[in-house]
């Protein structure tokens, strides 16, 4: 299973490290991660990887659930959307 997660919101200390450890915790790897700060807007891109199917209703849930708490939209998406997109 592969996904792309996404995270936006304003720039603050701690948001990979907080949003690494909820991955980590859902049994999620990072493949590859893009992070950058535009005009106090912090983006992340990251490509997250398990080896075990996951249910992406529930992984959308606890990442919505935490990024609101965190205060931040995550996002989670999986890259067979992408790679279809680029296959028609």
């Amino acid at each position: 299973m592969k996904a792309i997660v996404t995270v936006v919101g304003k720039d603050k200390v701690g948001i990979v490290a907080a949003v690494s450890g909820k991955l980590a915790e859902l049994g999620l790897n990072i493949d590859d991660i893009s992070q950058t700060v535009l005009s106090d807007y912090f983006t992340m891109m990251t490509l997250v990887s398990s080896k075990e199917n996951k249910d992406f209703t529930v992984l959308r849930s606890e990442l919505e659930k935490f990024g609101e708490g965190f205060g931040v939209k995550i996002n989670i998406q999986s890259s067979a959307i992408f790679d279809a997109m680029y296959n028609i």
